[in-house]
C-alpha cells in the first residue's frame, strides 16, 4: 500500500513507541520521541511559511536532527534538499540558488566543516532563503532561529486543523527529494524523487536483506547520499529497526559500536570494510552479532569479500544503483557465491526492468557489453528545472545509467566501465568536468584534462593533466594548492602531470582513455609524485 515518508514514521511510532529508533553518542531516541520531534519541526516550518513544494536544505553531518528533519519536511509536503557537509561556498551557492531553497537546517561547525561561515559568505546572493535553523551558534547576518526554539515553537501541532490538513494533502506521488548529482558536462543536476519511489526502493532492498525490527544498523555513510538517507534511514524505519549513525567514519569506532550495541547490520564502501578488517587483525572485537549489510560505491576485491564473511561474520550484499533510480537497481543475494558477489552486482530488484543496449539502442546478446538501462517505478521524476537533460536521460521510460555492463543468462549484471568519466574517491562521486572548469580559470593554464587512476586506499583518486601557456610557470603542487579549499577534498588531484600536449582525436577531442592508460603506468612506475595540499603538509608537520 502506497504511503508517504511522514506517515510511515507515524505508523512505526504507533507500532514501536518505546523502541530505540536512533542511538548516537550516548543519546537514545525512541520511535515515539522521533515522531513527536518531527511533528514539532514540521509545524514550526509551516508557521514560517514553508509549505507544499517548498525546498528545505539539510546541511549537517550524520546527527539525529538530520533524521528528524528527513521525516519532518515531507510531513507538510515540502521537499528535502540533502547537501554534502564537505561542500564549499561555490557549490552551496549554486545548489541553494538552483533549487530555490527557502530554508536550511544546519549548524555553526562540526569538526573540520564551517557551515555557518560559508552560509554567511553566500547568504546575500540567496534571495529566496528566509529561514536558517541552527543546531548551534548564531548569526547577525542571516535570518536564524535556534533548533531548540523551532522545536519548542512546534508544540500544539495536533490541535491545528490547517497543519493536519497540510499533512493529509501530501500524496505518495509528490516530489519530496532533490539531490544534486553532477554529470560529466555542465553544472550539477537536481534529481527529483517522490515518496513512493524512495519508500518502495528502501523496502525492497530491506526485504532482500531480510531486515526485521530486531536489526540494529551501523551507518558510517553520509546521510546526504542515497546510501545514507534511502538505504539506511528509510530502510530501517520501514522495518522498525534501530539506526546507529556515525558522524565520521573510524574503523575502531565502528567496531566498538558493533560490540557495544550488538549491531546486526553494517553498511559501507569497500574501503571502510578493508580498514575494519585491517584493525581486526590487530585488535579483537566481538562482531558475532553481525548478520548482514550493504557494500556499495566501488568494486570489492575477492579477499575483502571473503574476509568480511569469514572474519567479521557479515553476509553482506553488493548493491548497484544511482540516485536517478531511487537508488537500488541490482543486488546480490545471501546465497550467491563469493565469485558472483565480487564479479557482478547481482540481479535486478522487484518491479524493475533492465536491459543492455548498444549505441543504436538495440539490446546486445548475453555476455556482450553495452549501456545499462533501467525502467520501473524507481526511475526519477526528472531533473529539477532541466527538461532537456531529463529528456536526454530518460527515453520511453528507460533511464540511461551511463554505465557499461554485461548480463549473463542468469540475469547477473557485471559493470565493466563508465560511459561517463566519473571517478569514485573513497565512495564519493567526483566528476572530472567540474574540476576541469575550476582549473581552466587559472591564468597560467591553457588546457586541462582530469581522469581517475586506481588507489590502494581510496579505490580511485583524481589525476590532472595540465598544459600551461607559453612562458607560464606552475608546479604540480601549485595546481593542488589552487584547488584546495575551493572544492571538496575528494576532488583535489592527488597527482598532477604538467606536459606539452594532451592526446587528441582527429576532431580535436581529448582521448581520455589514452591519457588514463599513460597516467596509470606513470603512477605504477612512480614516475609521478603523489601530492597533498601544502596546508595539510604544514598541519601534519
Amino acid at each position: 500500500m502506497k504511503t508517504t515518508i511522514g506517515r510511515l514514521l507515524e505508523e512505526k511510532a504507533s507500532e514501536h513507541p518505546d523502541k530505540d529508533a536512533i542511538v548516537f553518542e550516548g543519546r537514545r531516541m525512541t520511535y515515539k520521541e522521533l515522531n513527536e520531534e518531527a511533528e514539532r519541526l514540521a509545524y514550526s516550518l509551516k508557521k514560517r511559511g514553508i509549505g507544499k513544494g517548498d525546498k528545505v536544505a539539510l546541511w549537517l553531518t550524520n546527527h539525529p536532527e538530520w533524521v528528524v528533519a528527513w521525516f519532518a519536511i515531507p510531513k507538510i509536503g515540502a521537499v528535502v534538499v540533502p547537501t554534502d557537509p564537505w561542500y564549499k561556498s561555490s557549490e552551496i551557492e549554486y545548489m541553494f540558488s538552483d533549487s530555490d531553497t527557502k530554508a536550511v537546517i544546519t549548524t555553526d561547525k562540526a569538526g573540520r566543516y564551517r557551515f555557518l561561515q560559508i552560509l554567511e559568505e553566500v547568504g546575500p546572493s540567496l534571495d529566496k532563503l528566509h529561514t536558517v535553523i541552527l543546531l548551534d551558534g548564531s548569526s547577525e547576518k542571516l535570518p536564524t532561529i535556534s533548533y531548540k526554539d523551532a522545536i519548542d515553537g512546534g508544540k500544539g501541532w495536533e490541535k491545528d486543523e490547517e497543519y493536519i490538513k497540510s499533512k493529509e494533502d501530501t500524496a505518495p506521488e509528490d516530489v519530496t527529494f532533490i539531490l544534486y548529482t553532477s554529470g560529466t558536462t555542465g553544472k550539477p543536476k537536481g534529481v527529483m524523487l517522490n515518496h513512493h519511489q524512495i519508500l518502495k526502493n528502501a523496502h525492497d532492498t530491506g526485504e532482500i536483506l531480510q531486515t526485521t525490527p530486531e536489526d540494529k544498523l551501523i551507518i558510517p555513510v553520509p546521510f546526504s547520499h542515497c546510501f545514507g538517507n534511502v538505504l539506511s534511514i528509510t530502510l530501517m524505519i520501514n522495518f522498525g529497526g534501530t539506526m546507529i549513525p556515525m558522524e565520521e567514519f573510524s574503523p575502531r569506532k565502528a567496531l566498538q559500536l558493533v560490540e557495544r550495541e550488538g549491531a546486526t547490520m553494517i553498511h559501507g564502501v569497500p574501503t571502510m570494510f578493508i580498514r575494519e578488517l585491517e584493525l581486526l587483525k590487530k585488535v579483537k572485537f566481538d562482531t558475532s552479532s553481525l548478520r548482514t549489510g550493504i557494500m556499495a560505491g566501488s568494486a570489492c576485491p575477492v579477499e575483502t569479500m571473503q574476509s568480511v564473511i569469514n572474519d567479521m561474520g557479515c553476509n553482506v550484499s553488493i548493491v548497484y544503483g544511482l540516485t536517478e533510480a531511487s537508488p537500488s537497481v541490482t543486488m546480490t543475494r545471501f546465497d550467491d557465491s563469493v565469485q558472483d558477489r565480487v564479479e557482478t552486482v547481482g540481479r535486478v530488484l522487484p518491479d524493475q526492468e533492465i536491459k543492455i543496449v548498444n549505441d543504436e539502442g538495440d539490446e546486445v546478446p548475453e555476455g556482450e557489453t553495452g549501456e545499462l538501462l533501467v525502467k520501473g517505478y524507481n526511475v526519477m521524476d526528472g531533473y529539477y528545472k532541466k527538461p532537456e537533460a531529463t529528456a536526454e536521460t530518460i527515453e520511453y521510460g528507460w533511464l540511461h545509467t551511463g554505465d557499461l555492463a554485461e548480463m549473463d543468462e542468469r540475469g547477473y549484471v557485471k559493470i565493466v566501465g563508465r560511459k561517463k568519466d566519473m571517478v569514485i574517491v573513497g565512495g564519493f562521486n567526483v566528476y572530472p568536468r567540474e574540476i576541469e572548469e575550476f582549473l581552466i580559470e587559472h591564468p597560467s593554464i591553457r588546457e586541462v584534462a582530469v581522469v581517475g587512476v586506481p588507489d590502494k586506499d581510496l579505490g580511485e583518486v583524481v589525476v590532472a593533466a595540465v598544459i600551461l601557456f607559453e612562458g607560464a610557470e606552475m608546479t604540480p603542487q601549485d595546481v593542488v594548492d589552487f584547488l584546495y579549499g575551493k572544492v571538496a577534498s575528494a576532488k583535489v588531484p592527488r597527482y598532477v602531470e604538467i606536459g606539452e600536449e594532451l592526446p587528441q582525436s582527429g576532431r580535436g577531442k581529448v582521448q581520455k582513455f589514452k591519457l588514463r592508460d599513460t597516467l596509470i603506468n606513470k603512477v605504477k612506475k612512480e614516475e609521478i609524485d603523489k601530492l597533498v595540499p601544502s596546508e595539510v603538509k604544514r598541519k601534519k608537520g
